[in-house]
């Protein structure tokens, strides 16, 4: 399974506004320059992430977007979920395949592809927007004095 450019672009950009959290509403286009990101194909990803209840948005002069929630309570994996479906590695495995296994039951990767879904499932759940924030400022050097 791999997370598509939507998603990629999904989860920037509420990255952007996690880091962003206390400032106010953000413009798209600052999201779209920060995190480098066509504005009008993040338009649309930012309104589809407002239904979901990942961000609100105000309008006006002053308006822009920022995260409905804390930082700390949105994971990767909802993100993931809400944007691409569900996580499956391979196409004939999950609650809903894609595509039925020619091998059924008898399968001897069905295992080992149901354990590569509940790693993936684990790293992207066990990953919040706040742990993203935090891994990106512990790896800025801090020269203040």
């Amino acid at each position: 399974m791999s997370v598509s450019l939507k998603c990629q672009y999904g989860l920037r950009a509420l990255f952007e506004l996690a880091k962003r959290t206390g400032s106010g509403p953000t413009r798209i286009q600052e999201i779209a320059e920060a995190q480098a990101i066509p504005p009008r194909f993040l338009e649309n990803i930012l309104n589809q992430l407002r239904r979901g209840g990942f961000v609100d948005s105000r309008r006006g002069k002053a308006g822009g977007f920022m995260l409905a929630r804390s930082a700390s309570q949105i994971t990767t994996l909802e993100v993931i979920r809400f944007l691409d479906g569900p996580v499956h590695p391979f196409d004939c495995e999950g609650d809903n395949p894609v595509r039925k296994c020619s091998l059924g039951p008898d399968c001897v990767f069905m295992p080992l592809w149901q354990r590569a879904r509940q790693a993936l499932e684990n790293v992207y759940g066990g990953t919040t927007l706040q742990d993203l924030v935090d891994a990106q400022a512990a790896a800025i050097p801090d020269f203040s004095i």
